[in-house]
């Protein structure tokens, strides 16, 4: 079995509160967790433990641990993939969460391949959309071979509509991190770090990444972050 590197987010369900309280069925789920990370240089950065049942699709503790995981941009690691839900349409929709997620006893379930194995166990008609794809890049790998020049700068500028396509992304981007930092950055306010400055050293201390993740934060960056949050 691989090792695994890199930062992880970790959830954890039992299906009753008796369980919950207990441990039960949780120490087994952590040593899988840990049998599949398998050593190697990797970090739990959060845990999240859900006590529910499996019919249910209204899960608190999994949003927190995939904006967690989108947050530190960190894989989110179950146990076991009956651990989220046997439910096609939820799993569709966590493949959608824009979150790597692993399974332990599914190990070959990881990166761009795994999501599309994935993808098959819960839709057959995934698998079409697979062959198109493999179809288009055949058709481009072809019409390369033919000479003919594909993607590049040809000198077109963007208009108005790809403009504001491409504003809007940006604002939808920034604003979802800014949904998923929000809980952390109330509690480093609750915690003594009052100014913006502050803030912005203690996420840089916790490694946090910007919306971008293209450098470091800045008080700038907490005050529009505090904009787009509720008061």
């Amino acid at each position: 079995m691989a090792q695994h590197n890199g930062k992880f987010v970790t959830y954890y369900r039992v299906s009753t509160g008796k369980q919950g309280k207990s441990g039960l069925g949780i120490e087994a789920q952590r040593a899988a967790v840990a049998a599949y990370l398998n050593g190697g240089d990797w970090t739990i950065v959060a845990e999240f433990t859900e006590v529910e049942s499996g019919k249910r699709s209204d899960r608190p503790a999994l949003e927190q641990a995939l904006a967690a995981a989108r947050l530190h941009r960190a894989a989110l690691v179950v146990s076991k993939v009956d651990r989220l839900t046997r439910s096609v349409a939820f799993l569709s929709r966590l493949l959608e969460a824009g979150v790597d997620v692993r399974f332990a006893d599914l190990p070959v379930i990881e990166g761009a391949t795994g999501r599309f194995l994935l993808q098959q166990m819960v839709a057959v008609a995934e698998l079409e959309a697979g062959m198109i794809s493999a179809r288009t890049k055949a058709a481009l790998a072809a019409a390369m071979r033919r000479g003919k020049k594909l993607g590049g700068n040809r000198g077109v500028v963007p208009g108005a509509k790809m403009q504001e396509a491409s504003r809007k992304a940006l604002l939808e981007r920034t604003t979802k991190h800014a949904v998923d930092i929000g809980p952390t950055i109330r509690k480093l306010q609750a915690d003594g770090a009052t100014s913006l400055r502050a803030i912005a050293d203690r996420l840089n201390e916790a490694g946090i990444p910007t919306a971008l993740g293209n450098g470091k934060w800045q008080a700038v960056q907490v005050q529009r972050v505090l904009a787009r949050l509720p008061q």
